[in-house]
């Protein structure tokens, strides 16, 4: 019952007089139909009151929609909840009183003691995990390790448990995954390290984490770096992680604090035995990669994905130490957001063209948010 916690706020009673129905208006101005992507919406917009009663969302057609709520660090409460607007239209949702269904989480994200301090969080689409200090021997980095998925149940603990006391790898597909995907001492797929005086400087385990939310419909968190050397200066890095259900890639925010200095900022994605295959757009921030994926039993297990897009002013993309980078000019101490993620040609993406295609769209509407309108 923990992960619903957030759709079942309040007690149940009912105003004996009538509630005024809310309706929030989703458009869609771009010409890419929007399938399952979040939209937000606040409360005090919605001028309703979570505290004391509950609500059903549903939409057009209507049929009950699942919808968290959340709350920053501003406490500000806002609803998020999933739509499908269809190019260069509008759809309607309604909110009314009501006792809201019980929702099946699709995020989840979790410190992993039982596996030497990993940190692992998954949606609908994949699943990942970064390392912690359990592995400092083994000259871990900040990278990002990428679990193949073929459902949208939550895996990783299944994963985990069947690994450590099963006897079961995780490293096989037995119908709904696998982690095949290499990382080592790289960026794996998607990290992001400082890139000073010609040198890309990747980093080790991350020291201590923090969960900001967990699910159902989006998990928050943080993990922070206490030592990250660039040159002869060292630095404190956090990188704030969200994932929301539905979205092939997970958004990150990067701040490092320490000396200023002249720095620039690069996303990557580990390019292995350079055999794969790379779309890359410096204009509209993004680089994409398909490359076999392959389990432990060297047994072909069609393609995996990988991606990166960053929405500020991207000066260049280059290849260096078998990575694919995005290299972005910083500022020390301020706030850099970019988008990460993969994913596998069998779910969701059966051609390299498809995945490539996803990402290009996937740059345009984050640039153009879908508009809400509550009435």
């Amino acid at each position: 019952m923990k992960k619903i916690v957030f759709l079942m706020v309040g007690s149940l009673l009912l105003f004996s007089g009538a509630f005024a129905q809310r309706s929030i208006v989703v458009t869609n101005n771009t010409d890419i139909e929007r399938k399952a992507e979040m939209v937000e919406v606040k409360t005090n917009a919605l001028k309703v009151d979570f505290q004391t009663k509950s609500y059903i969302l549903k939409n057009d057609k209507g049929e009950e929609i699942a919808y968290q709520l959340i709350t920053d660090r501003k406490k500000t409460q806002t609803i998020i909840f999933q739509v499908n607007i269809k190019a260069k239209s509008s759809s309607v949702y309604k909110l009314s009183e009501g006792t809201p269904a019980i929702v099946k989480p699709k995020t989840s994200a979790r410190f992993v003691p039982e596996r030497k301090d990993d940190f692992a969080w998954e949606n609908d689409l994949a699943g990942y995990r970064m390392y912690g200090p359990a592995l400092a021997n083994d000259n871990p980095s900040n990278g990002v390790d990428l679990w193949l998925k073929s459902t949208p149940e939550l895996v990783v603990d299944k994963r985990y448990l069947d690994e450590l006391k099963n006897g079961l790898s995780y490293h096989v597909d037995r119908g709904e995954g696998l982690d095949c995907y290499a990382v080592g001492h790289t960026l794996g797929a998607g990290g992001i390290a400082p890139y000073v005086s010609d040198s890309l400087w990747i980093g080790n385990h991350y020291d201590s984490y923090k969960v900001l939310g967990n699910g159902p419909l989006r998990s928050v968190f943080t993990l922070v770096y206490d030592s990250v050397k660039i040159g002869n200066n060292v630095y404190k890095q956090t990188i704030t992680i969200t994932t929301n259900a539905g979205s092939m890639l997970n958004k990150a925010v990067v701040i490092f604090e320490g000396k200023k200095q002249k720095m620039k900022l690069a996303a990557g994605i580990t390019l292995h035995d350079s055999k794969g295959s790379i779309d890359e757009n410096a204009a509209k921030g993004i680089i994409a990669y398909a490359e076999d994926a392959v389990s432990s039993a060297k047994l072909p297990s069609g393609r995996n994905y990988i991606g990166v897009y960053t929405p500020a002013k991207v000066p260049e993309i280059i290849k260096k130490n078998n990575h694919a980078l995005i290299l972005s000019n910083y500022k020390t101490g301020k706030e850099f957001t970019y988008y990460f993620g993969g994913g596998w040609s069998k779910w969701g993406y059966p051609t390299d063209a498809d995945w490539f295609k996803a990402l290009r769209n996937f740059s345009e509407i984050t640039k153009s948010p879908l508009k809400v309108t509550v009435k």
